[in-house]
């Protein structure tokens, strides 16, 4: 199972980026798909996840500004992140659940800064 994260960058306050996730050895249909960060000093900690038959799943701090959705044609899964905020500076992570086990990506880093 490989997990390929990208579309990290620098972002000023307010602004917007998509993460992607390819995903290969597993489907991103079927199997709980989610995205973690980490900022620096902290643990890492849940963001969202796609569950299933498509069911969504947000932490408190992001609810309402990011949307995780997935592309099935493309073992793909993405973070859309809108109204950027600097605590949202981190490394993402896509997290992969399957029946065999739990499986991690590299993680891209977001840097909200002006």
């Amino acid at each position: 199972v490989q997990l390929q994260a990208s579309g990290g960058g620098l972002v000023q306050p307010g602004g917007s980026l998509r993460l992607s996730c390819a995903a290969s050895g597993i489907r991103v249909s079927g199997n709980t798909m989610s995205w973690y960060r980490q900022a620096p000093g902290k643990q890492r900690e849940f963001v969202a996840a796609i569950i299933g038959a498509g069911a969504t799943n947000y932490a408190d701090s992001v609810r309402g500004r990011f949307t995780v959705s997935r592309e099935i044609a493309k073992n793909t899964i993405y973070l859309r992140m809108n109204s950027l905020k600097s605590e949202d500076t981190a490394v993402y992570y896509c997290k992969a659940l399957g029946a065999r086990g739990t499986y991690w990506g590299q993680g891209t880093l977001v840097t909200v800064s002006s």
